[in-house]
């Protein structure tokens, strides 16, 4: 009689298990479009206004956000560590090499998750908040959607030293950088079309400057280079001038609007880094940089696929990382 008592309590323990403890950590880690229709009904529309504000005020933004989510989720994943600032226990990356003096856009994700937590209070991550920011703005410019499935939480440590090691730079071979980005689970194609990125936004001198002048210690000009392009760099961008202050388009015809121009300056040699260039040099880039030269639905399609790849990459769900209530800080 005890053993069939036994029986029948152990049988209703696992069936309560089952029935609320697993749907529950499956459900946290999976990320869901729907995630805080619930919890926060409000979050999309807070999102964008903080997006639309912030770019109508400075119209450099949309790249700016783009390139923060970028950096964010090629280091570990998108898991926001890139908005985290120093502490005595870890070095953030914010002052990384490639972000040191260039990395954007970190006020605009403080100011929306302000607002978030006032109407949701510890339930929104900094992280996921990121995501929908990049998403926003890219369409508030011209570009293409994509879904957004959410459900991120936040890490509680960044890595300086990892960041210099894991973000592309653009002096380095493509080899390099193809390496990097199928290192995150992410493809070739994803390479030539997150490229396209470049259509909007800026870069500073100091990341094509040899090209002007001294290209690989020559001593001379790029020889790829466009010589109408080059004559307007060299006057934005002096040879004598060491304060890596001044910057130039990177699609300097439609340098604010999200398009496919970007791949049609490289069919006339005017791409402005020298990681652009490399896309047309290789075999391997070549045929996709000119399919999207000349199709920008494809570009926009491909672009939003790939930009779903990289938002889902080394993402902390569950029970992993926080909810940071300040996206700068940790909880203690």
């Amino acid at each position: 009689m005890i053993c069939r008592l036994f029986t029948i309590y152990f049988t209703f323990f696992l069936c309560l298990l089952f029935t609320f403890f697993v749907p529950y950590v499956h459900s946290n880690n999976q990320l869901d479009t729907n995630f805080y229709d619930g919890s926060c009904p409000n979050l999309a529309t807070i999102v964008r206004y903080g997006v639309w504000s912030a770019i109508k005020n400075d119209n450099r933004m949309a790249a700016s956000l783009l390139r923060l989510h970028f950096h964010d989720c090629i280091v570990n994943g998108c898991d926001a560590s890139v908005l985290l600032d120093d502490t005595p226990y870890f070095t953030g990356e914010k002052n990384a090499s490639p972000n040191r003096n260039s990395l954007r856009g970190m006020e605009v994700i403080d100011n929306i998750k302000e607002q978030v937590e006032r109407q949701c209070p510890s339930t929104v991550s900094c992280a996921d908040i990121l995501s929908l920011a990049v998403r926003e703005a890219i369409d508030l410019v011209g570009g293409p959607s994509w879904p957004v499935a959410l459900g991120r939480r936040d890490a509680t440590k960044a890595n300086r030293m990892e960041a210099n090691q894991q973000i592309p730079s653009p002096f380095e071979p493509l080899d390099n950088i193809i390496a990097k980005f199928t290192s995150k689970g992410l493809n070739l194609r994803d390479v030539v079309a997150l490229s396209g990125a470049h259509t909007i936004g800026y870069a500073r001198c100091l990341t094509f400057k040899r090209r002007l002048f001294d290209f690989q210690g020559s001593g001379r000009p790029d020889p790829v280079l466009a010589s109408s392009l080059l004559s307007k760099l060299q006057s934005t961008c002096p040879n004598g001038d060491t304060s890596n202050s001044y910057i130039a388009p990177l699609d300097s015809n439609t340098t604010l609007t999200f398009d496919n121009e970007y791949y049609r300056n490289l069919l006339y040699n005017k791409g402005l880094l020298e990681s652009d260039m490399a896309l047309l040099a290789d075999r391997r880039t070549s045929s996709m940089a000119y399919f999207y030269s000349t199709d920008q639905y494809s570009f926009y399609n491909d672009f939003a696929a790939s930009m779903v790849k990289l938002s889902n990459v080394g993402v902390l769900t569950g029970i992993q990382g926080q909810i940071r209530r300040k996206c700068g800080s940790v909880n203690y």
